[in-house]
């Protein structure tokens, strides 16, 4: 395979693969955040959003610790015979979702919180039960949010850089995604190659927003 569509293909891969392990892990905790009244909520909250305000690079330096041979994660998978994470396609999907965390999970939990406690009241009051109520009442309700989420989540992933070097490197057909071959192009200076993939991932980007905000209205329509 050409090695810029193997780009393109492993850039694909990862994206979608964050999207749906951040679309299930993240929805209970969208939920989590959304509901409870405890007096954690602030602080996993401010967890969730920290990968917004850190330098992708410092998150990809601790990540790069964490899933080396001597890091904790990196050691247990070692341990088990797996080895370590770094520098392999499954490191860069455990360091996306970390680094995507806030696009999915912020969105749902707006629209779990916009929601409000009617709906589910009334449910309850014709014997719903709780896992009855979340997945016929909450889930088509917050569809919204979900689409959101996954369409952020999925955009911020193709455009990763910093974190995505930190800890995959730059190895062909393993860990060489769209933005890392962009950066091999322009260092070289072989502008030609460059202009291609970064007027793609242009293009991607305005449809992401052009879409976001056709279903924002379409969705609003039906509100109404």
């Amino acid at each position: 395979m050409n090695p810029e569509w193997q780009a393109v293909w492993l850039t694909f891969k990862l994206a979608l693969s964050t999207t749906l392990i951040l679309l299930v892990l993240g929805t209970p905790l969208a939920w989590w955040l959304a509901r409870s009244v405890s007096t954690w909520k602030e602080l996993v909250g401010s967890l969730v959003t920290l990968p917004l305000v850190l330098p992708p690079t410092v998150l990809g330096f601790y990540l790069l610790i964490a899933l080396g041979p001597e890091g904790p994660i990196g050691g247990l998978t070692e341990s088990l015979g797996i080895g370590p994470l770094a520098f392999t396609f499954p490191g860069l999907v455990v360091g996306s979702v970390i680094y995507s965390l806030p696009f999915v999970v912020q969105p749902i939990r707006n629209a779990f919180e916009a929601l409000g406690d009617r709906p589910l009241e009334v449910a309850a009051t014709l014997r719903s039960g709780p896992i009855e109520r979340f997945f016929r009442i909450a889930l088509p309700l917050a569809r919204p949010g979900f689409l959101s989420g996954a369409i952020l989540g999925f955009a911020h992933t193709v455009g990763e850089f910093g974190v995505v070097l930190m800890i995959g490197g730059n190895i062909p057909g393993e860990t060489r995604v769209l933005s890392v071959a962009i950066y091999d192009h322009v260092e070289a200076l072989e502008w030609r190659q460059a202009h291609w993939l970064s007027g793609g991932m242009v293009l991607f980007g305005f449809a992401v927003v052009l879409i976001m905000s056709l279903l924002e209205k379409r969705l609003r329509r039906i509100g109404a």
